[in-house]
């Protein structure tokens, strides 16, 4: 009996040691739609710390705009070359990452999306790690309509043709504002881009198309799917004196929506949680190459932010986080 015990420990320590060498052979590839928006920045570090945590490698990469998909599909194909032991991807076009994604995973390499779906690939992807797009957009949209008391004028700034999470935002708040037939969405066929700069030129021809001889906006409330287009809006309406006719309600909390919040130059915020996108991203990514079981759809959560919400503990946590403490460590 005691030699068959030691025999089954020797067995046992011999099987984590295996486990713990595969673990330390794991490179895992984290491509975001972009590197410089604060909302990529929580991602990565919510990466780092998984990929800290379970003891692989991760390879932080990514297109520098939100709008170069040739580069991002590059970089997929780059890191299939590399033979990478798997993939997250946040694509910047539902359709024009599907060709990249599938050629991975023909070659064995697993692919974990986060952020942003693609178009007609469940059968590719091992898992989808997102915010539930549509409820964030409808959940704009309740309380929009709230504080605008059910009646209004109303602009939706889009993002970019092609995007499927801002695509979601936009369709969930446009079908949530339909709970109140006293509003009017009177613009959502403009597409602010992908930077802030462009977003607030093309706030600032909203506002000249709509603006009236009284010198009001001409509109009562904007949506703005993410945090460019928030803080192009944002700046537009500042530059033309009216931020306090028209009520703000954006998505994501960067610190200068969070400022503007404070404020109460924005109304809310429809805030992710980005650091456990990262972090649960890549912790699927080790489960399917461990050879567990994942969900097919992973949702992180989406809570809405008035200004009167700030001073919550568990609000704090979520804006106000300290991303320097895995950053300063990749």
């Amino acid at each position: 009996m005691p030699r068959l015990f030691y025999v089954l420990l020797a067995i046992v320590l011999l099987f984590m040691a295996c486990q713990q060498q595969s673990s330390n052979q794991i490179t895992i590839a984290v491509i975001p739609k972009g590197t410089t928006a604060p909302f990529w920045n929580a991602v990565k570090a919510g990466a780092i710390q998984a990929a800290q945590e379970l003891g692989v490698k991760m390879l932080w990469m990514g297109p520098e705009l939100e709008d170069n998909r040739q580069q991002q599909i590059a970089l997929v194909d780059n890191q299939v070359m590399n033979q990478v032991s798997g993939i997250v991807l946040a694509p910047l076009d539902e359709n024009a990452l599907r060709r990249p994604v599938r050629s991975a995973v023909d070659r064995g390499i697993p692919v974990v999306i986060m952020d942003s779906g693609l178009k007609d690939a469940e059968d590719i992807y091992s898992s989808f790690v997102a915010t539930d797009n549509y409820l964030a957009g409808k959940l704009a949209a309740e309380h929009m309509g709230e504080i605008l008391e059910g009646k209004g004028r109303i602009v939706v700034l889009r993002y970019l043709e092609g995007s499927a999470s801002t695509d979601k935002r936009e369709n969930g708040f446009m079908e949530g504002l339909k709970a109140f037939p006293a509003m009017k969405i009177i613009s959502d066929e403009q597409y602010g881009g992908p930077t802030k700069a462009k977003a607030q030129q093309v706030s600032e021809n909203i506002i000249m198309r709509f603006r009236n001889d009284t010198g009001d906006a001409g509109f009562d409330g904007a949506f703005c799917p993410n945090g460019a287009m928030t803080y192009g809006m944002l700046q537009a309406l500042k530059r033309s004196r009216l931020l306090e006719k028209v009520r703000i309600i954006g998505i994501d909390a960067d610190p200068a929506l969070v400022t503007a919040l404070e404020n109460r130059e924005v109304a809310g915020l429809v805030v992710q949680n980005p650091i456990k996108i990262g972090y649960q991203s890549v912790k699927t990514m080790f489960q399917v190459l461990q050879g567990q079981n994942v969900e097919k759809r992973i949702d992180t959560g989406v809570v809405f932010i008035s200004p009167d919400d700030l001073a919550k503990p568990d609000i704090k946590e979520l804006i106000y986080p300290d991303l320097d403490k895995w950053l300063s460590q990749y």
